[in-house]
């Protein structure tokens, strides 16, 4: 287990007041971590590896938070020339600790106004959507060019690979990215929230034909785990790790390909079975 040398401050409530510090706000992209330890992420002992998984993901990473995005400072780790803050934010609820990076975010003394957050007209989610496509897959990733500052805060030792330095900036998105960052923070960020986002469309007992039939533009075929949106009456589209990244495809074979192993359903929690729910959050009136 890697020894983490970094002297850990966590300031307390009262003491966060004494700075009179208390929020910071999100000035660019910023990348938001379930763990404090950014540099071993991002560079690593030997200051040349990214940490990833057996699948090739850095599941430390949680979300990229938007530009005016307002955190609550909880605590800090100071590294001299930065500092990493424990964080809440209300624009990612989850039962989970929160990390960012001090140099990607402006101070505040005062509790900033909420960003303002509305949903993009039909046009702008399907340019976004288009623009996406043959994006690479990243976990935890909503901003698909990814974000260059990080090389900069955490340099490479040596010259890396195009493939490395991908991974670093943290290029691509994944499956509920894809539509977070399409509009522009506000579908919910992670499937455990979509399986219940919008309306039901009732699928129960019904062959792929029978439900694709059924299926409107940017309804949202979901699971625990992922999720795939209806680009058309004969396409969808997604970001999936098996996919190698956001992909377009015929509807009805996605339907089929995904009824191999799950069952439709109309109600997630009314059923312990592998299924998935059709959640209509769109208005295309």
């Amino acid at each position: 287990m890697k020894i983490f040398l970094t002297i850990l401050i966590l300031m307390t409530t009262p003491s966060l007041h004494a700075q009179d510090f208390l929020y910071a706000v999100a000035k660019e992209p910023t990348p938001v971590l379930n763990s404090p330890d950014f540099k071993a992420v991002f560079g690593g002992i030997d200051s040349i590896t990214v940490k990833t998984d057996e699948q090739g993901l850095i599941r430390e990473m949680e979300f990229i938070a938007f530009p005016g995005t307002v955190f609550y400072l909880l605590g800090e780790y100071d590294h001299g020339t930065h500092k990493i803050f424990k964080v809440e934010c209300k624009e990612y609820e989850y039962n989970t600790e929160l990390f960012i990076d001090s140099r990607f975010v402006e101070l505040k003394k005062k509790r900033p106004k909420a960003r303002f957050i509305a949903v993009p007209t039909k046009e702008e989610i399907y340019e976004f959507l288009d623009n996406a496509v043959g994006s690479k897959y990243c976990w935890g990733g909503n901003y698909y060019s990814g974000i260059l500052k990080m090389l900069e805060l955490y340099k490479p030792k040596v010259s890396i690979s195009d493939e490395l330095k991908s991974e670093w900036t943290l290029k691509g998105c994944d499956c509920s990215g894809l539509m977070y960052e399409a509009t522009n923070g506000f579908t919910p960020r992670n499937t455990s929230k979509l399986i219940d986002y919008g309306e039901a469309v009732e699928i129960e007992g019904l062959t792929a034909e029978e439900i694709a039939a059924k299926l409107k533009p940017l309804d949202m075929i979901v699971w625990l785990g992922h999720v795939i949106y209806v680009y058309d009456e004969k396409t969808s589209i997604q970001s999936g790790l098996s996919k190698g990244g956001v992909v377009k495809m015929d509807l009805i074979e996605t339907l089929k390909e995904v009824m191999e192993t799950r069952i439709p359903v109309n109600d997630y929690s009314a059923s312990k079975k592998e299924r998935f729910v059709v959640r209509r959050w769109f208005n295309n009136e």
